[in-house]
């Protein structure tokens, strides 16, 4: 037999689990929305293109020694990523199409020496118009860490209720962080482990168990201890 009593708590337990319901779908929603720049703003590792245009003058047959440097720094970050072909682009039909020709060789010659390996240089023509002195393009590509575009404003800051980050928050950190990072490879994970010099970690060991200070303390701290 159904009592008052017992309708009115079979009433109160079903609106409670109506509103215990809701409760956990609005956590659910809230909690869906990203607030780490990391996650607005993710590095990101692509293939990207290194270009470096050398100026080749019209009488200029030989690669001169600036050029030479130019080429040495340019091939600085080649490997990193693995070996991949250099692309040697000659420009055909300019006013020094036969100089750029002559240089664009000894360009090749110049790649080998730098590491790149036999088989992967590659020389290119590219039109050119008669009236240009135009330049020798070399080109390669390797692994580089970007990040999309900041400048990105979609909401009034003063409307910021919930105290949540901007939307174009940490977006110039992590265009800086990729730009810096010598080896993109190093944001995947940890190097391998280089070998430990037994002979130094035994003199520090020996040291911490006669309560010693080791000399090279001494000598580079700017801390002098009676």
């Amino acid at each position: 037999m159904t009592t008052p009593r017992m309708k009115w708590m079979a009433a109160v337990v079903a609106v409670a689990g109506v509103l215990a319901g809701c409760t956990h779908r609005d956590s659910v929603i809230v909690g869906a929305v990203p607030d780490d720049y990391r996650t607005n703003h993710p590095i990101v590792l692509t293939e990207g293109e290194e270009v470096l245009d050398i100026p080749v003058g019209i009488l200029s047959y030989r690669l001169s020694g600036q050029q030479e440097a130019a080429i040495a720094g340019f091939m600085d970050n080649y490997g990193e990523s693995g070996k991949s072909v250099v692309t040697i682009l000659v420009p055909d039909g300019a006013a020094n199409s036969p100089a750029a020709a002559s240089v664009s060789r000894e360009m090749a010659t110049s790649l080998r020496k730098h590491g790149v390996p036999q088989g992967y240089v590659q020389i290119l023509a590219y039109q050119a118009s008669p009236a240009d002195v135009a330049p020798i393009r070399l080109t390669f590509s390797r692994l580089k860490a970007t990040v999309g575009p900041c400048g990105r404003w979609p909401a009034d800051l003063t409307e910021n209720y919930e105290n949540r980050h901007y939307a174009n928050f940490g977006c110039a950190y992590q265009n800086n962080l990729a730009a810096q990072v010598a080896n993109p490879m190093d944001l995947l994970g940890p190097r391998k482990m280089t070998t430990i010099d037994a002979e130094n970690r035994g003199h520090a060991i020996n040291d911490y168990k006669n309560r010693r200070i080791s000399e090279s303390f001494w000598e580079n701290s700017e801390v002098f201890y009676d």
